[in-house]
């Protein structure tokens, strides 16, 4: 279970320095302010995201960069000293790892920056320079600022602050290359690889691949893939994605109510038709067969990340859609991802309104509600193979009511879910009799292979063996 923590926004620990120029701790968030996060912060923090059940962190990037998101990377084997540098990652992974918790790093390997040397080398050396031939330029002198006349080298989406690497130079492969081995030496546990789809060559991926896994075969490599991914699960590249085909699906389910698809649309996440539970059922049995059943275990299932509104944005502040598509990602095959903040309820539209500071000192404005009923459900999720590794097998899919079991070799786990504002009862048959105790309410059942359920108005019963 993740926890994607954006590092200038998340803690300022106060052992970095204060004299730098930063925004006020929870000033409404801008594309380029900082507010002076670091890794000290989280390593303080870490009592918090253990007590919400987390045993995973997925850092955006760490890398030095003159960004306050940090995809923008100057070097890349230097943690940024704004963060607390190396020193301060070197104790965050020894800390994290002594939790039992895993650490990955964001790897932008696609572009750099205008401060990344080779870059650098170019403007000062023109094309005279030693590495001329990491970069895709169709014209000499380089132009890389938007007021100059039109770019002349391959950008990210145009943005000349990030030009294209051309990883078809065999220096570039091997130095990209090179960076993933360091750092998985140094001991972080993998990688998140950002905009992966855009450096278009299986071959680059299957070497990445095969180098990091020869340091650590555990290592988990995720790639942000917004689409269909099978090119890259085969086995060869990734072992995930992160899997908006779940995002959208929960959005239009648990928030068909309270839709905010103007936000939705800004956000990047698109359109979202609303969704009943036969719909619903059909497409989250569609995501579940898309890929390999091993590749579908081992997903990144995210209801919002740094890229998108809050998923409580977009439901307008819909605390029970919140509550209802949490339930079902930590009820679901794979591995849910919980976005800095979500378990107290922080709002945020479209980025950077999505990257807003941790309020630690406002506890009085968290949301305990959502975060207690995300400590069920990780305990729940802990206690039960059945949630962790099942299968899954939809039972009801009928207007506001979805039921679906989760089996694994015997253990057993049923999930029901009712987005209708009344209580409901729901009929299901064919189940595993025994015993079982709800996760959410504490109520133990005596489930026989018959049953009739009442189901909570926008809430849910996860009953689980042994609980």
């Amino acid at each position: 279970m993740f926890y994607q923590i954006f590092p200038d926004r998340f803690a300022r620990s106060g052992r970095q320095n204060l004299n730098l120029h930063l925004q006020d701790w929870g000033a409404p968030p801008t594309l380029h302010d900082y507010m002076g996060g670091d890794l000290w912060g989280v390593i303080e923090r870490l009592d918090h995201i253990q007590s919400l059940g987390i045993n995973a962190l997925y850092f955006c990037p760490v890398f030095q960069s003159a960004s306050n998101h940090r995809y923008h990377t100057h070097d890349y084997f230097k943690v940024d000293p704004m963060l607390g540098g190396d020193e301060a990652l070197r104790s965050l992974i020894d800390a994290a790892h002594a939790r039992g918790m895993k650490v990955v790093l964001d790897g932008v390997f696609n572009h750099a920056s205008r401060g990344f040397f080779q870059f650098n080398d170019l403007l000062e050396q023109g094309e005279h320079s030693a590495y001329r031939d990491w970069f895709h330029v169709s014209a000499w002198p380089l132009f890389p600022y938007e007021h100059q006349h039109p770019a002349n080298y391959e950008a990210w989406w145009g943005n000349r602050a990030l030009p294209k690497f051309n990883t078809d130079d065999r220096s570039v492969r091997e130095f990209l290359w090179s960076v993933a081995e360091y750092w998985m030496r140094w001991g972080i546990d993998g990688w998140r690889l950002d905009v992966p789809n855009e450096i278009n060559d299986d071959s680059f991926w299957q070497e990445f691949r095969r180098r990091v896994k020869a340091i650590n075969p555990e290592a988990y490599i995720v790639g942000e893939i917004w689409g269909d991914a099978q090119r890259w699960l085969g086995g060869d590249q990734f072992d995930a994605v992160m899997n908006y085909n779940f995002t959208r699906p929960c959005l239009a389910y648990f928030g068909a109510q309270t839709l905010d698809n103007a936000m939705n649309e800004a956000s990047g996440t698109g359109y979202v038709s609303p969704m009943d539970a036969a719909a619903f059922a059909g497409r989250m049995s569609e995501v579940t067969r898309m890929y390999d059943p091993e590749v579908v275990q081992a997903q990144l299932n995210l209801l919002d990340s740094h890229d998108t509104a809050r998923f409580l944005s977009v439901v307008s502040g819909d605390v029970s859609a919140l509550t209802l598509a949490t339930t079902f990602q930590m009820t679901y095959v794979g591995a849910p991802s919980v976005y800095y903040g979500d378990e107290i309820g922080l709002a945020g539209g479209p980025d950077p309104d999505c990257r807003r500071a941790f309020p630690w000192s406002e506890p009085q404005t968290w949301n305990r509600e959502i975060m207690h009923h995300l400590q069920m459900l990780t305990a729940a999720r802990h206690h039960s193979k059945a949630l962790r590794r099942g299968s899954f097998d939809v039972l009801h899919a009928e207007g506001d009511l979805l039921a679906y079991r989760r089996e694994c070799g015997g253990e057993y786990a049923y999930v029901l879910l009712n987005t209708g504002q009344q209580a409901s009862d729901m009929a299901l048959d064919n189940l595993a009799p025994g015993q079982y105790r709800d996760a959410l309410s504490g109520r133990s059942y005596g489930v026989g292979q018959q049953q009739r359920f009442s189901v909570p108005g926008r809430g849910a019963l996860v009953l689980v063996q042994g609980l």
